[in-house]
């Protein structure tokens, strides 16, 4: 018989394959290709892997570079042919749809190409279909991203964090003149990004490197509980003096505590005492549907000691105005606290449970280990009580032990069947 417990964790063993991105002195393109490299990628594997794309004209390189006392793999995308006008958005989104890519490494580059376009559209007044990449640098770009992609998938992560990103500072020469570090693009898309500025006064991430950040990472945060196997460093094109120029990459296995992870809110706050108790019933419709992720009323004690109440909301930070905008419009505040907060989750999803005499929907969240906690949705079960004639009670504790049995069940199926495998 196989321990439920330990075949779960049996499988995440076998499964999980975590990247963590340690940006502290940024992140581009080439930094990226280094680090892969240095962490296990051969450079032959990328070499073959962008005979896909069907470009020409580059060649890429690698050498062992120190940085500040770190030893670290630097990779070159040497042009020796760009093409013969600067591209388009389109023009690139036509060059990897007719390429041999994988399509998911295709679908990745695309969102990486577009986020680009769309900051670059955005700081200069344009359309994305109007920006133009340079025709040699959009070989590098290409490649840079298209290898980044295809080092990943040779790695077989299955999940990737980043830590908060070094933009660095001071300005850069751009063909629009004298900008500031970070370029306007980077800063654009830097948006709900954890960022900081150290080191010396230079450009540590271009927009290459935070747009392959945006498409890749949904998690950005400090080093998470992780068993690393490897640990490679990329080498950026500057050496500054006194300042390692590197970004480093974590290969392991995630802990069980890794499945807890954190993300950036945003809490509302108001005290009313003057409006009527009724209307907070639409108030918290609407904040819902507005995209409010969670909305309480806390009985408090206010000046003159009238009995008020506190409104708090829990949203999204892009959410912040629509949901200001209608705790002033449907209360009689004047006036609302915003605060920004980080809140600690763990992964779950939502399985519908078929039950003898109908069916409820059961919220399941990973705890790690093979530790789930699990949530009948209470509506779903007061409504099969009510038509079985039933306690709620009865049916929540059902729809739980349904669910436990049918995971036990297939993971003693998929261990059976990697023990045939394995013989």
């Amino acid at each position: 018989m196989i321990d439920f417990h330990l075949g779960i964790f049996f499988l995440q063993t076998l499964m999980n394959k975590h990247l963590h991105i340690d940006a502290f002195s940024g992140v581009s393109g080439d930094m990226f290709l280094g680090a892969l490299v240095d962490t296990g990628v051969p450079l032959s594997a990328l070499k073959k892997g962008l005979k896909a794309l069907g470009i020409k004209g580059y060649r890429l390189c690698d050498q062992q570079v120190i940085r500040n006392s770190l030893r670290a793999t630097k990779v070159d995308v040497e042009i020796q042919k760009g093409f013969t006008k600067p591209l388009s958005l389109t023009a690139i989104k036509k060059t990897l749809a007719n390429s041999r890519l994988p399509d998911a490494i295709r679908t990745q580059a695309l969102q990486t190409f577009q986020l680009i376009a769309e900051a670059e559209g955005t700081v200069h007044g344009k359309s994305p279909a109007k920006v133009h990449f340079h025709e040699v640098g959009v070989i590098d770009s290409l490649v840079d991203i298209v290898g980044t992609l295809l080092g990943i998938a040779h790695l077989n992560v299955t999940t990737i964090s980043c830590s908060p990103i070094n933009l660095g500072s001071g300005t850069i020469s751009t063909a629009h003149g004298e900008l500031p570090v970070p370029g306007p693009a980077v800063a654009h898309m830097a948006q709900n990004v954890p960022i900081f500025s150290n080191g010396p006064a230079l450009e540590f991430t271009t927009p290459t490197g935070m747009a392959l950040v945006k498409t890749l990472v949904k998690n950005c945060m400090t080093l998470p509980p992780l068993t690393p196997h490897t640990v490679g460093y990329g080498a950026g094109t500057a050496d500054p003096e006194g300042w390692p120029n590197v970004l480093r990459l974590f290969l392991g296995q995630e802990e069980a505590e890794s499945s807890i992870t954190s993300e950036r809110i945003i809490q509302l706050e108001t005290n009313i005492d003057d409006m009527n108790p009724q209307l907070y019933d639409l108030m918290m419709t609407h904040l819902f549907d507005a995209g409010a992720l969670d909305v309480t009323l806390t009985p408090t004690m206010m000046k003159r000691n009238r009995p008020g109440t506190i409104v708090s909301v829990v949203a999204w930070p892009n959410d912040l105005q629509v949901l200001t905008a209608i705790l002033l419009s449907e209360t009689s505040t004047l006036g609302v606290r915003v605060q920004e907060l980080s809140r600690v989750v763990v992964p779950r999803r939502i399985q519908t449970v078929r039950l003898p005499h109908g069916s409820v929907h059961v919220k399941i969240a990973d705890l790690g280990h093979g530790e789930v906690k699990i949530t009948p949705e209470y509506r779903d079960c007061v409504a099969l009580a009510v038509r079985t004639m039933q306690p709620v009670q009865t049916i929540m504790d059902l729809a739980r032990q349904t669910v436990t049995e049918t995971n036990k069940s297939k993971t003693t199926s998929r261990l059976k069947k990697h023990t045939r495998n394995s013989r």
